[in-house]
């Protein structure tokens, strides 16, 4: 009888261990942080729009985006920000597709300033490629997969205007609540719910915390910009590894010494997750650049960055 008394409570501390764990990694910090999000949102400094609003560059790698690409150059053209005011980058690495007809009707309905070049394989080489076409002062990096809301662009700008110091900013990404309402799968629209919290929680909860102490560990591949000038002082996008984007945060952060932010409301809208399968390959594809950048290169990250970045290095 003592046995089974001792294995049951072996059997309990184990699992209040581990029930223990998400609390104290990830609720708390995330209350505490939407704690502090309410008491900033009701003192938050309005920016001041520049006299004259500077001319912005913005790359968009393209590989099979046929079906995404249309609605991603939409969203820039509804964009609050003046077309006058942007130049786009379309680089298309390799597709398969008619991406460029997409493009090519983009150019028919949008009054865009626009150009597609090719490049080699590889989201790095297509960003890398596009940079050296960049003539505005910001470089804007966003996916062909997702939409912009109409004022991420010019909050954006207005964020860099109003810190001089600032050289690097990500955007915060959610998934498109209008897809998930759409979605027939009862057990679908629960994981893309979820999906979607998730986002929200790693994007206005952790990367708020690692924002404000300026130790953002990776900015989102999917929507992110540059000061024009720090971005030319970097060694550019590392084409060697699957996590360029967290590498090039280090860049900025670490070897240039200079500030990585998070723009809280520049919103980019992505697609969610189609199956669990998709949700599989994605978490085992982040955990894989996660894993692989901190033994290369982090070894004096704070123990509270890695264990967030494992689950939200890639979003």
């Amino acid at each position: 009888m003592r046995y089974f008394i001792d294995l049951t409570l072996a059997q309990m501390g184990f699992w209040i261990t581990w029930a223990l764990i998400p609390i104290v990694v990830e609720i708390i910090p995330s209350l505490i942080s939407a704690m502090r999000l309410l008491r900033q949102s009701k003192h938050l400094k309005q920016l001041e729009a520049p006299a004259k609003l500077p001319f912005i560059s913005i790359i968009v790698p393209v590989y099979n985006s046929e079906a995404t690409l249309f609605s991603c150059l939409q969203s820039i053209n509804d964009s609050t920000y003046p077309n006058r005011n942007m130049q786009i980058v379309l680089a298309d690495n390799q597709s398969t597709d008619d991406s460029f007809g997409a493009y090519a009707r983009a150019q028919n309905h949008f009054n865009l300033n626009m150009q597609l070049m090719r490049t080699a394989q590889g989201k790095a080489k297509a960003l890398n490629g596009a940079i050296y076409q960049c003539i505005g002062t910001y470089v804007i990096n966003i996916d062909s997969d997702g939409v912009l809301e109409k004022h991420a662009l010019m909050n954006m700008v207005l964020q860099f205007e109003n810190d001089i110091d600032l050289a690097a900013l990500t955007g915060t990404i959610l998934t498109q609540r209008s897809q998930i309402k759409r979605t027939k799968s009862r057990w679908l629209r629960f994981l893309q719910k979820t999906e979607y919290f998730e986002y929200a929680q790693a994007f206005l909860s952790g990367r708020t915390i690692e924002s404000n102490k300026n130790e953002l560990f990776t900015m989102s591949g999917a929507f992110s910009a540059f000061r024009k000038s720090t971005l030319v002082d970097t060694f550019m996008y590392n084409t060697d590894t699957v996590g360029e984007d967290t590498d090039m945060t280090f860049q900025v952060r670490q070897r240039l010494k200079q500030k990585v932010m998070l723009c809280a409301n520049a919103i980019f809208y992505i697609e969610p997750l189609a199956s669990l399968e998709q949700l599989y390959k994605q978490r085992q594809r982040w955990m894989r650049v996660s894993w692989k950048f901190l033994r290369n290169t982090c070894t004096s990250t704070p123990r509270w960055a890695i264990s967030s970045t494992i689950f939200w290095c890639a979003a």
